[in-house]
């Protein structure tokens, strides 16, 4: 098999790209849990965007999101966990990709003493932009729930949300 310079360099440029992406994303997550707003800001691409997240209303705008964000996230007693995993990152130009991830979430809300874990897949859309790569669009699904309540006495009570994968039983 024969391969030239020019092809080395595409498949470089475009490892490099796949790279580039999961950093990015890694840090999307990171500034989350740290709540980190400018960085996070940063990982969105400026001016118009699409930010769909399940059970929030639509984001066209980085600030108007990051407002939501800041109301719900980064008070006092709430701790968050962004674990993803799985991604599926597709270059669709020199300017643009696609990625697929499983997001594992967990908050823990001490106001409410809870600590719910979310199953999540996100499908982002990338855009490169003055060189660097930026979540353009980013949509997710949630898959299951699971809210574990603390009473006051140390009591637990528990919330499953989501369907069970085909082939497992309903409980009975």
């Amino acid at each position: 098999m024969s391969t030239n310079l020019e092809d080395l360099a595409a498949r470089l440029t475009a490892l490099e790209d796949i790279d580039a992406i999961r950093q990015l994303k890694a840090r999307y997550l990171r500034c989350c849990d740290l709540k980190q707003v400018d960085e996070l800001r940063e990982t969105l691409l400026p001016g118009t965007i699409r930010i769909e997240y399940q059970n929030f209303p639509l984001f066209t705008d980085r600030d108007a999101f990051l407002k939501v964000y800041q109301e719900l996230a980064c008070r006092e007693g709430v701790y968050d966990i962004h674990h993803a995993s799985n991604g599926e990152i597709a270059l669709t130009g020199p300017d643009t990709a696609t990625g697929k991830w499983s997001l594992n979430f967990r908050t823990i809300v001490l106001a409410t003493r809870s600590v719910t874990r979310l199953a999540v897949e996100y499908e982002d859309v990338y855009r490169k932009q003055d060189g660097r790569w930026y979540i353009a669009e980013t949509r997710t699904v949630v898959t299951s729930m699971f809210t574990e309540v603390v009473g006051e006495d140390g009591s637990p009570k528990y919330a499953v949300l989501g369907e069970a994968p085909a082939g497992v039983p309903e409980p009975a």
